[in-house]
């Protein structure tokens, strides 16, 4: 059929479809038959198909036209726009072809697969869901959804759309990849390591895979096994930077001088100019800082350290006064007597106890030692209640950032509702029948005005450590993701500081209803800051929370390794080796630095 012949026929078809679908079905067939590569030709007959109510044929149809599209230019087109990373481009095409036909299940996927790449998962959620309700049996759009539920951190739906996904490709090992990393989100580690197991059988040569499993066995406590697993990969991709990072991260072993050999010369072999390969570049520097930090040599680690950490920074492009802002808006509008009128308005549970603060001051301990009581149980650092505010602030103010704001307007239901949503949300975590539960993730410290109103009941539990220790543990760390603060010292400083200052302020409105730990009287006196928060949960004493270390439980944080050893010193003033180069974390901290640990006054 001749290109002028097949469009007008393709126009005639279209005429039909509203008054005459079963003619314009027929015109359809019959364009399919002389023209089987006809992308345009399936989806009419899908939408034909679907108007004379026969649904299951129009679906196969739909995903016929998807076959089809690999000889559609314009599709090519979009295609290779998104292959090159060229958005606008890809968007534009793409919305042009959906204007001309809203049931094109493989633009629509595309479409949604830019979405992703810019982080809009909802409008991504909706589209493969619109996707997938006109051709079920699309796995790619299946598989894609399954990633989306992964970023928006809902892993047990990620994890239950897999096994649809790998019920049609059970050998794609990206999948099996996904739905183990999905389950170790949900504490489903055995299962985890069973499907890592399987992989690394079939695909031995895969280093990325090897450092997936070394990473799930470290969570679980099988140290030696997980260093095996990372030195294995190594083996296969000694420039894998991550790999390096990996095993300095497990924070207990110490790298010896063929180590640092072998990382330089890694890092020598990447060309600067190629951007591709920075994340390898900043994680071997990450991993090198700790390798000069054993061998006692403060100038190259720091150097190392300093370069890490200015490719990662370069990335994210953090803006302290975001957060400053954030805090300013939180103290000028929850005062004493904003919480007063909505006291008990949410909801009524006492289940979760979080505890928060900086990162690397001390929360995983914390939790080890709580989790090791009989009531409580620990879970991993839940990314709910971040959700649930940027989630409100972009429902009613159109920006998440300004939570605050839509925090003050939301009426007693929403704030009831919201304090349900976190409970159902965290339910997947919870996996004994122990009362309380702990959500311990750091950051949750900007967002204790919110709990405060939608969780009443729930403890909270600050935990602080010296600004200088636990800034300096916080640079020479590096993140899987979020803690954009921490990759420049001044950001750390004013990051520090705006957290001291809202605490202060939640101390002076709230009295009594956040129960802080010092790190450092943690360690002088354990028992004493253990009984005192027992006390304060409502809890008795019992001594297995001073044998915290031989609790077995997963712990998935950077901390992972040390909270497995009785309480020590050994993190207590790393700092002073460094102090020549602190100068911008110490005038950034201001006068919080000589106040601690109290804040300084009139802080709020």
């Amino acid at each position: 059929m001749a290109t002028v012949t097949h469009d007008a026929a393709l126009a005639n078809a279209r005429r039909l479809l509203v008054a005459e679908p079963a003619s314009a079905l027929a015109q359809a067939q019959a364009i399919i038959e002389a023209v089987p590569t006809s992308a345009a030709a399936h989806r009419l007959a899908a939408q034909a198909l679907r108007a004379l109510n026969r649904v299951s044929e129009a679906q196969a149809a739909s995903l016929a036209a998807v076959g089809a599209t690999i000889h559609d230019e314009a599709m090519v087109d979009a295609a290779l726009a998104l292959a090159e990373n060229r958005l606008p481009d890809a968007e534009a095409a793409l919305r042009q072809r959906l204007r001309e036909d809203a049931t094109d299940v493989a633009a629509i996927r595309m479409l949604a697969e830019v979405a992703g790449r810019i982080g809009r998962y909802g409008d991504a959620e909706k589209l493969l869901n619109r996707a997938l309700e006109l051709a079920p049996g699309f796995g790619a759009a299946r598989a894609n959804l399954a990633t989306v539920y992964y970023k928006q951190n809902r892993y047990a739906e990620a994890a239950e759309t897999l096994d649809a996904v790998l019920g049609e490709d059970p050998d794609n090992p990206a999948h099996v990849n996904l739905k183990a990393a999905a389950l170790g989100r949900i504490g489903g580690y055995d299962e985890a390591i069973a499907l890592y197991e399987q992989l690394t059988r079939r695909f031995p040569d895969h280093a990325k895979l090897w450092m997936s499993y070394g990473h799930m066995l470290k969570t679980v406590g099988r140290q030696d096994d997980s260093i095996a697993a990372y030195r294995h990969a190594l083996a296969i991709d000694p420039g894998l930077g991550e790999l390096w990072w990996s095993l300095a991260n497990l924070k207990t072993i110490r790298f010896g001088a063929d180590d640092r050999t072998a990382m330089e010369a890694a890092l020598a072999a990447i060309d600067t100019r190629d951007a591709g390969r920075d994340d390898d570049r900043l994680h071997l520097h990450f991993a090198l800082g700790k390798a000069y930090d054993d061998a006692g040599e403060a100038e190259p680690a720091f150097r190392h350290y300093a370069a890490g950490n200015a490719i990662r920074a370069a990335q994210l492009g953090y803006d302290a006064a975001d957060t400053s802002a954030i805090v300013d808006a939180a103290i000028a509008t929850c005062t004493a007597d904003f919480f007063a009128a909505r006291a008990d308005m949410g909801d009524p549970a006492p289940d979760p106890i979080f505890i928060l603060g900086m990162p690397r001051a001390g929360s995983t301990l914390i939790e080890q030692i709580l989790a090791s009581h009989s009531a409580i149980e620990g879970t991993m650092e839940l990314p709910d209640i971040p959700a649930l505010a940027l989630g409100l602030g972009r429902e009613t103010q159109g920006e998440g950032r300004h939570w605050v704001a839509a925090l003050a307007d939301a009426p007693p239901e929403r704030l009831a509702e919201m304090g349900a949503a976190f409970l159902r949300r965290t339910a997947v975590q919870r996996k004994t029948g122990k009362p309380f539960y702990i959500d311990k993730l750091p950051n949750n410290w900007r967002y204790v005005p919110l709990i405060r109103l939608i969780l009443p009941r729930a403890k909270i539990i600050d935990a602080r450590r010296h600004p200088l220790d636990c800034c300096w543990s916080n640079f020479r760390q590096h993140y899987a993701k979020g803690q954009a603060f921490s990759y420049d010292l001044a950001d750390m400083g004013a990051y520090y500081r705006d957290y001291v200052r809202l605490m202060a302020h939640i101390d002076a409105v709230q009295p009594g209803c956040v129960h802080r730990v010092i790190h450092e009287a943690l360690l002088d006196d354990p028992e004493a800051e253990v009984r005192a928060m027992l006390g304060y949960l409502g809890l008795p004493f019992e001594e297995a929370c001073m044998a915290f270390h031989a609790n077995a439980r997963a712990v998935r944080t950077a901390s992972s390794e040390q909270v497995r050893r009785p309480i020590n010193r050994d993190g207590v003033d790393q700092w002073r080796p460094y102090d020549g180069w602190l100068a911008p974390l110490k005038a950034a901290l201001g006068p919080v630095l000589g106040a601690y640990p109290a804040p300084p006054l009139g802080f709020d």
